[in-house]
């Protein structure tokens, strides 16, 4: 009997073969070294975090990822690594087909630069702290006075509803917080100061504030007053 025909065992041989060519290839595949690294940060071009130090973060075993045989180099590691990175929200690092490895870094958003005691640091929107950077300043409100006076998540609120906001971002810079909770703010062109009041209807607030500075600017009366109080959400009060 018959169990098997040329046909069928020509067959089975192209299938080993074709398993053994795919075979060596991986295998050599994975021994070759990288043919160059590339970092690609995304958004601004505000760097907190330089290739160099990313690059010094991709070191394994002493040696340069480029150095390495791909088998050698574990990129979920890596990734970890540059995510524990208190300047970075989040990395990717994968080789292209081309065999170059390949680093996406997206660094974290500061949205105000907080002093408390001697000590000083940025908030990102997550409410995350992030060190004063000597690359780069951020150019973000300057927070200062009684900060644990107020919950973190309400001061993140409130100043990531300026930073949206481009009239806001370029009008807002700095803040004042008392001890009952009030905050006080200063603004870039005016001497004028902002009374907030409690971080209560943030956002009815602020947008009160600015439907007052497009009308005030119109006929120049907002260069006579002193203060701006927004506690009174149906109504802003000025002080000349």
């Amino acid at each position: 009997m018959k169990f098997f025909s040329w046909h069928t065992i020509r067959l089975v041989l192209m299938i080993l073969g074709i398993l053994l060519i795919y075979s060596f290839s991986m295998k050599r595949n994975s021994q070759r070294k990288f043919s160059k690294t590339e970092i690609v940060f995304l958004g601004d071009d505000n760097l907190f975090v330089t290739s160099e130090t990313v690059n010094k973060m991709l070191i394994e075993k002493n040696q340069q990822p480029q150095n390495l045989q791909k088998e050698k180099l574990d990129l979920n590691k890596l990734e970890k690594k540059l995510d524990n990175h208190n300047m970075i929200e989040k990395s990717q690092v994968f080789v292209s087909v081309d065999g170059v490895l390949k680093v996406v870094v997206k660094q974290k958003t500061p949205i105000a630069r907080i002093f408390e005691g001697d000590s000083a640091f940025y908030f990102d929107y997550q409410g995350n702290k992030m060190p004063i950077s000597n690359n780069y300043s951020a150019r973000v409100p300057l927070v200062n006075g009684e900060i644990n006076a107020i919950k973190r998540q309400d001061l993140i609120e409130l100043f990531t509803v300026i930073q949206k906001n481009d009239f806001l971002k370029k009008n807002i810079i700095g803040a004042t917080i008392f001890p009952n909770g009030a905050l006080v703010m200063a603004t870039r062109n005016y001497n004028y100061q902002i009374d907030f009041g409690r971080l209560i209807h943030i956002e009815k607030k602020l947008k009160n504030y600015k439907a007052f500075y497009q009308k005030a600017v119109l006929d120049s009366s907002i260069l006579k007053y002193k203060k701006i109080n927004l506690i009174y959400t149906q109504q802003v009060v000025c002080t000349k």
